[in-house]
């Protein structure tokens, strides 16, 4: 019987690309990678990412990273990274592309890469472009895309590799193929927390890596409690400590606080998109001022604001703390 938590994906993904940027690009776009200088530092731009991209209706099922990150020629460019983590084939994935790689440019005036990681389990969808034209004019988009559906024969390999984006992958495809069967998991995880301490990584590196397995390979508290006695015996036998029981009990209180995070993230997020919606609706409009009002509220400021829009005279008056006045 499996009466293990609902498989999570999108926060180990987001972790382990904001962690290891340089190689999940060398794992999945080596092309594309070799034509960045990563002596030189990266960033990451989620504030100007937060204002193009918002879509509520996707729920959890992806991750996506506008980073900034300079040439070989010494040009400074932007790398946008959509990660499809689980779900059905979308028929609006390639439009939805499209869609952000046109509003970043419209919004800042600059070029920007779009890449693609897909993780769902249809190995025939690999969507890679979006266009039309009309009366002679053309208008199009093509992004590499990395389909994890691709690595499944592959997971004997990406377990001897050293770019811990092996390691993620082949976690997802385990978490994938486990799915219901709960002793399988354990012995797949541990599997992987076996290799983990082989690799001579850091303790941080395995730490992180460590973190990514046990988010993603969720396990019953049985069998859970079973694979930290596991890990505990490997840690005394090979005289190492990566993962004290002080550590444990963070990582453990870090998911839990992470996923009532993610809730309360996501009726935020859910709140501040209903609003947007019904003022541009009511007003036809939707301005800076009020965007950036929006996207800094609280959640009780939401609430009181997406009551005051059913009978506001105007725009700024949906915004008072008391809409009494009208």
């Amino acid at each position: 019987m499996n009466d293990s938590a609902p498989d999570e994906y999108d926060s180990p993904w987001k972790e382990a690309v904001e962690r290891y940027f340089p190689e999940f690009m060398a794992f999945y776009f080596p092309a594309a990678a070799n034509l960045i200088d990563w002596r030189q530092a990266y960033t990451f731009l989620d504030q100007e990412l937060r204002a193009v991209v918002r879509d509520a209706t996707l729920g959890k099922r992806f991750v996506d990273k506008l980073v900034q990150v300079t040439l070989l020629d010494g040009a400074e460019q932007w790398v946008y990274v959509h990660i499809e983590v689980q779900g059905a084939r979308q028929a609006g994935f390639a439009k939805r592309m499209f869609t952000y790689n046109y509003r970043i440019f419209d919004r800042y005036d600059r070029p920007v890469a779009s890449l693609a990681v897909l993780a769902d389990e249809h190995p025939d969808w690999k969507p890679d472009r979006f266009g039309y034209s009309l009366l002679g004019s053309e208008t199009s988009i093509r992004f590499p895309v990395a389909k994890i559906t691709d690595y499944h024969d592959q997971l004997e390999n990406l377990l001897t590799q050293p770019n811990p984006f092996a390691m993620v992958t082949a976690a997802h495809i385990l978490t994938q193929q486990t799915r219901g069967d709960d002793d399988v998991r354990f012995q797949a995880k541990w599997r992987l927390i076996r290799l983990l301490y082989e690799r001579g990584w850091d303790k941080q590196r395995i730490i992180d890596l460590f973190q990514v397995i046990d988010w993603m390979m969720r396990l019953p508290k049985e069998l859970e409690r079973q694979l930290w006695q596991n890990i505990h015996e490997l840690e005394e036998d090979g005289k190492m400590r990566y993962i004290s029981s002080v550590e444990r009990i963070g990582i453990e209180r870090g998911m839990e606080k992470g996923m009532e995070r993610g809730l309360e993230k996501g009726k935020l997020e859910a709140e501040q998109n209903t609003l947007r919606r019904q003022i541009s609706r009511r007003f036809k409009t939707l301005p800076a001022w009020a965007e950036q009002r929006i996207e800094q509220a609280g959640q009780a400021e939401l609430e009181q604001w997406l009551d005051n829009i059913i009978d506001a005279p105007t725009l700024e008056a949906v915004f008072e703390s008391d809409n009494s006045m009208h």
